[in-house]
């Protein structure tokens, strides 16, 4: 079975095709950082134009690179949620209509879920069931995993994710769109001895987050350690790898609690901030210390992506899931009303 994904539900158009026998055949990405930048930040409108203008002609692409004729696609997945809805309603439009000139069944992919299958498409792919932490620029989320489409929420984020708090920080810091990656760039020239920031919500049981509180702790330590006789420069990265301690000591007290929590062994990352080395890092050093694996997907699947739509609506296709002519974008939708796949455990 080969099937057609296509994500659209932000930045980035992501198209891929997968072949349930053969794996992923080929995929392509098209980044919208550079229609963005000049903004410092993603401007919903320009988003789904540019949508508009890449999709098709990537879909061409995908289908030349993978020597595979339009009659050769078994089904379409598109992102459906949760995202822009400008930008959701273009892929939707374009997969729906495909699956219908094509004469193949369509299905709706939670943005999220691909996210959370992504580390599946490695060849030491994780077996169920696992604690996943979903980490991305509007999510920060812990799910316990005991299948395909059984999804218990164990922690969610009370405010800012943790990827929105990077970026916040970043862009308080003078650093360019996207921010994410360029503060965790600044952080590696950072004094790890110099500032300390809280780790929010660790004092107390639960596994929420909350990450909107560091970003007015770098600002006052910033208010408080510039003048005349001070290396801004050097405060500047010295704040940018207290921040980014800050966050992944977060993440890891939360990840460690919520594997004692459920009892169980293995650990998935994913997301776009499952990209930051210094959470890597961290992440398989206490691994290794106390006995728990951890897997995450390849770094050009941490970011939107067409291959992780592909894949989940490959899953739920073999499953017998379809839609009906009729298609919606969803601007939220919560990662635990989809439907399990009896077949996944």
């Amino acid at each position: 079975m080969r099937i057609l994904g296509i994500e659209t539900s932000c930045d980035e158009t992501g198209i891929a095709i997968y072949d349930t026998e053969q794996g992923l055949l080929a995929d392509a990405l098209h980044s919208q950082v550079a229609l963005h930048a000049d903004y410092g930040g993603v401007v919903p409108e320009l988003a789904s134009r540019d949508h508009v203008r890449k999709t098709l002609p990537l879909i061409r692409q995908v289908l030349a690179d993978a020597g595979c004729p339009a009659g050769d696609i078994n089904g379409i997945a598109f992102t459906a949620g949760p995202g822009l809805v400008g930008a959701l309603l273009v892929g939707c439009a374009i997969g729906r209509s495909l699956a219908w000139a094509w004469n193949v069944p369509a299905v709706e992919v939670h943005h999220m879920e691909g996210h959370l299958l992504a580390p599946l498409l490695e060849d030491d792919a994780p077996a169920f069931p696992f604690v996943a932490l979903l980490v991305s620029g509007g999510h920060t989320l812990l799910v316990a995993v005991k299948g395909v489409g059984e999804y218990e929420i164990l922690g969610d984020t009370l405010d800012d994710a943790a990827g929105e708090a990077f970026d916040k920080t970043a862009k308080l810091l003078g650093l360019d769109y996207p921010g994410g990656p360029a503060l965790a760039r600044l952080a590696e020239s950072g004094d790890p001895a110099r500032f300390r920031f809280p780790r929010p919500m660790t004092n107390r049981p639960g596994l929420d987050f909350s990450f909107s509180g560091l970003k007015t702790f770098a600002v006052n330590t910033m208010n408080e350690n510039t003048g005349e006789n001070t290396d801004t420069a050097q405060t500047r990265a010295d704040i940018a790898r207290a921040f980014q301690d800050a966050v992944v000591d977060t993440l890891l007290i939360k990840c460690r609690r919520a594997l004692k929590q459920t009892g169980m062994q293995r650990l998935v990352i994913a997301g776009g901030v499952s990209a930051n080395r210094q959470l890597r890092d961290s992440l398989q050093a206490n691994a290794k210390k106390e006995g728990f694996d951890v897997f995450y997907p390849r770094l050009a699947f941490c970011t939107d992506n067409g291959a992780m739509i592909a894949f989940a609506g490959a899953l739920r296709l073999s499953a017998g899931e379809r839609i009906g002519l009729a298609f919606d974008g969803r601007p939220r939708w919560p990662i635990d009303t989809l439907n399990a796949l009896a077949q996944s455990g």
